[in-house]
């Protein structure tokens, strides 16, 4: 899976972000780059998060956007982003802080599914996430084994 990102060029390193939204548009930028998704799809993302709470964190440091299957997608893809400091989605709720971001976008119910699946799975694993949340660059994305 990390392999795949490094390979594709859908991955991002920051700092981090004082607003959660700018945050959700730095990760969607390498879907953006290269036209699996339109400018619209991490404002789609941004309204459901600002309409239904931030559901997109699933689990303390871990995020994945996601909207709607088809809506501002042209290709299925995923697309990698750390951050070193946290990207806050609820002041009140420090379970709600992200600092792994995996933005998924599909045309493809199935393989979308599947991409959850697989990501899901992988991100339960707390030595990955201790890996990912260590990594810095590429190369050590790449020496991650999932």
């Amino acid at each position: 899976m990390f392999k795949e990102f490094v390979e594709t060029k859908h991955y991002s390193f920051h700092e981090g972000f004082a607003d959660w939204r700018d945050a959700i548009r730095a990760a969607c930028a390498p879907l953006l780059a290269d036209g699996t998704i339109e400018k619209e799809y991490p404002e789609i993302i941004i309204e459901k998060v600002e309409e239904l709470g931030p559901y997109i964190v699933i689990a303390p440091n871990i995020c994945i956007p996601h909207a709607e299957r088809g809506r501002g997608v042209n290709g299925t893809a995923m697309c990698f982003m750390k951050t070193e400091k946290p990207v806050s989605f609820d002041p009140d709720d420090p379970d709600k802080d992200a600092r792994i971001f995996v933005v998924l976008a599909a045309t493809d119910d199935e393989v979308h599914l599947s991409n959850l699946m697989a990501l899901s799975e992988t991100l339960s694993d707390e030595d990955i996430v201790a890996k990912v949340l260590a990594a810095k660059t590429p190369e050590d994305l790449l020496q991650i084994e999932a």
